[in-house]
């Protein structure tokens, strides 16, 4: 064999190599993410939303707020575009883990397996990715399926523009009582919660404490979260047969349940505010507890620490008022005896 032939087959040799090496590892659109691969799927939206058609909104730009049923795909910023009965929204995310989306389910894309037909991102000026997506309808959650880079599989995602967050006059129709729904979803889901039998039968501890069964007040503070809830200080300490219990009163009433020490707590009220009479398992020391919150219908879990202040422990106002009330009637009492003698 000449050394022409030999380099040419040696060559050939090596295109066909390469070429079967990048078939090997080129990126290919046909996996779906299982349940199993998925974080928890939230709700989106409130029961009793009515989806609310393009033709019921004015043309323009606003910006918007929306709702997804995965932490993992996070929208820091949404701009719906309204034009001629036609709606889209363009969708900053805090990730560029997502080179395609899909306007539809994970299986539908990964079918299709042809990146000519999924919504490729733009960037912003800080390199943020930027999805323009259709939207049928506000109030309404619709599929959009994500491609993990990092994963290479499509994701289930749904995703819900809210109406309420348009401003006044830019929707045609009249919208419903968004707090109203809300306090229902929340009363909903606390008597689905009084009557799921769970496994557990975990009761947390209170600890003794040396004072007799009454109401007292206590000073407490709170650690975590975002910072945006808080709770009442001073706050009622019941001692009941020698132990000790505290309540929670929260500055929003979209907490459902309180978990201490492993015990699953329902309030005793969620008017205004959602209240809860809670075990104290310890005090000068942070004691952690889970408050799950049902902001915008969907349930988040937060670990919280609160510190109860033993040397501020004092007691209630009634007390205070029964004891001025008994030392009165000593007074009277005494100043109508040394009358009677004085006048005899």
């Amino acid at each position: 064999m000449s050394n022409r032939r030999l380099f040419g087959t040696l060559v050939a040799f090596l295109l066909i190599a390469v070429f079967s090496v990048s078939l090997c590892f080129a990126t290919t659109y046909d996996q779906v993410a299982s349940s199993s691969d998925m974080t928890t799927v939230e709700e989106v939206g409130v029961e009793g939303m009515e989806p609310i058609a393009p033709k019921d909104v004015e043309n323009g730009t606003y910006e918007v707020r929306m709702e997804s049923s995965s932490s993992m795909f996070r929208i820091a910023k949404a701009e719906l575009n309204v034009t001629d009965d036609a709606m889209t929204v363009d969708m900053t995310l805090n990730s560029t883990s997502y080179p395609y989306l899909y306007a539809g389910t994970a299986k539908e894309a990964a079918k299709l397996n042809d990146v000519s037909k999924y919504i490729a991102p733009t960037e912003d000026a800080d390199g943020n990715y930027v999805f323009s997506v259709p939207v049928k309808a506000l109030d309404d959650g619709f599929a959009c399926a994500a491609f993990s880079k990092n994963k290479e599989k499509w994701y289930d995602r749904t995703l819900l523009v809210r109406a309420d967050s348009l401003p006044k006059g830019a929707v045609k129709v009249e919208l419903p009582d968004y707090e109203a729904l809300e306090k229902a979803a929340r009363e909903k889901r606390v008597e689905a919660l009084k009557n799921e039998e769970t496994e557990s039968s975990a009761k947390a501890e209170p600890m003794k404490i040396d004072k007799r069964n009454g109401t007292y007040y206590i000073d407490v503070s709170m650690t975590g979260g975002t910072g945006r809830a808080s709770i009442t200080s001073p706050t009622n300490l019941i001692v009941q047969d020698g132990k000790a219990y505290a309540v929670i009163i929260w500055s929003s009433n979209k907490y459902d349940y309180m978990i201490v020490d492993g015990e699953k707590i329902l309030p005793y009220r969620t008017d205004e505010n959602s209240a809860f009479q809670i075990p104290i398992t310890k005090m000068d020391a942070p004691m952690k507890v889970i408050a799950d919150t049902t902001a915008m219908s969907k349930p988040h879990e937060i670990e919280y620490e609160l510190t109860f202040d033993s040397s501020s422990i004092k007691a209630t106002s009634a007390k205070l008022w029964v004891l001025m009330g008994a030392v009165g009637l000593m007074l009277i009492a005494g100043g109508a005896m040394t009358y009677y003698f004085w006048k005899s």
